[in-house]
């Protein structure tokens, strides 16, 4: 944001932010421009929020690349975002640009909790996605070495893991459990339902208020203050709880 030319490093911290986030391997920031990523990452710091059966991983034109800009563009409103999407740029796919708009995305998604992501399954979100299998098996081969590698380490522990222990590999290691990470998810996704809901009862609450406001103001004019009429009105905004009903 500071107008200076973006180094490769910028680029790298990137690509390496998004590839882990997501569980990608994208090796152009400007491979993001179709704009499905961005909802992706909505989708990790606030889920259940994107509707990912509308995000299209597989949009090659301009129409399409739109249409998930247009999904963006309306979890940007929900969460009052008001940020700009330069759509028109973004969709051209040009580096600087692109780069640009997922800095801006990475300072977002880091504000968010911290950065941290509650036991977020990527590759099971894309699922839902038009193109996200597709998606998940050019991405497979990379994660599936990562996980190799890690699979091996484990099967040939150290001489004093193995003295320490006294175990057998397979009996020590402790395999994830993956319903508390559905509890989890389904934790956040109800935490992000009440706060739209507080908003909306926030919002309904300030337009009510407003037109009593407007009420009390009318029935202070000099011209009908003396009114019975307004006296009656006024009864009604002043009293309280233990009031009796002045209608009844």
């Amino acid at each position: 944001d500071d107008g200076r030319r973006p180094t490769s490093s910028a680029r790298g911290e990137i690509l390496a932010w998004i590839n882990s986030t997501l569980q990608l391997n994208l090796s152009k920031v400007e491979e993001a421009a179709p704009g499905a990523v961005q909802c992706q990452l909505m989708d990790a710091v606030h889920p259940g929020l994107v509707p990912m059966h509308k995000v299209n991983f597989d949009a090659k034109n301009e129409y399409e690349m739109i249409q998930n800009y247009k999904v963006l563009q309306d979890v940007f409103n929900k969460l009052k975002i008001t940020k700009h999407i330069e759509v028109n740029k973004l969709v051209k796919g040009r580096p600087l640009d692109n780069l640009e708009f997922m800095q801006w995305m990475k300072r977002y998604c880091d504000s968010v909790n911290g950065g941290v992501l509650n036991s977020y399954n990527a590759l099971e979100r894309r699922d839902a996605c038009k193109g996200g299998k597709e998606a998940n098996k050019r991405a497979a081969p990379t994660h599936a070495s990562s996980k190799s590698s890690t699979v091996a380490s484990k099967a040939h522990p150290s001489h004093n893991t193995r003295r320490n222990d006294g175990n057998p590999p397979n009996v020590s290691q402790k395999p994830p459990k993956p319903a508390s990470a559905a509890a989890g998810q389904a934790y956040d996704e109800k935490i992000t339902e009440l706060k739209l809901f507080v908003d909306s009862l926030e919002k309904e609450r300030d337009f009510y208020f407003a037109k009593l406001r407007d009420i009390e103001i009318v029935c202070q004019s000099p011209e009908i203050e003396q009114l019975p009429i307004v006296g009656a009105i006024q009864k009604i905004l002043y009293a309280t709880e233990d009031d009796p009903s002045v209608v009844a």
